[in-house]
């Protein structure tokens, strides 16, 4: 699944940057440089990082978990009709 090729690291760095440009008013209040990824501190980036890990594991838990309940079912076209 897809969510095997995101690294943590990198889904987590989009989150941040997408939650700073979003709650970001203005340039003038928001500061040069303010809260970018390069400044955000080794423990908080770890937990960043662990967030983004777990939110992985938990889409592909429920891919998984979608996929496995349609195991009894056919595909598209491939059901046998017939009397």
């Amino acid at each position: 699944m897809w969510t095997n090729e995101v690294a943590p690291e990198r889904l987590a760095e989009l989150f941040h940057h997408y939650h700073q440009a979003l709650t970001t008013e203005t340039p003038e209040k928001s500061g040069e440089g303010r809260g970018s990824w390069g400044t955000i501190p080794p423990q908080e980036k770890s937990r960043m990082v662990s967030a983004a890990r777990l939110v992985l594991l938990e889409l592909e838990s429920l891919a998984h978990r979608s996929s496995s309940s349609r195991k009894y079912f056919a595909e598209p076209g491939e059901a046998e009709w017939g009397c």
